[in-house]
């Protein structure tokens, strides 16, 4: 099963950046496409998760937020 990471982010947001650099690295190690979207940039993405950036979607759905819990994301995307 083929998997997408999307991290919900805000500009000069320090949490979203670590977010960041932790998803580039898992995902790059288990070959699993990821991206971004800017939580202000979308009156829908904000309404939802503008008070939980960073938040981790896998394949669409909601898997956590303010930060990448490695173990529980490594056993999502397996």
């Amino acid at each position: 099963m083929s998997h997408h990471v999307t991290l919900v982010t805000r500009v000069d947001c320090h949490a979203c950046e670590q977010a960041k650099a932790d998803l580039e690295r898992v995902c790059g190690e288990l070959g699993v496409p990821w991206s971004t979207v800017d939580v202000d940039s979308d009156r829908e993405l904000r309404a939802e998760y503008g008070d939980r950036v960073p938040v981790i979607l896998v394949d669409g759905e909601e898997h956590g937020y303010w930060s990448v819990e490695e173990t529980r994301l490594r056993k999502a995307l397996e």
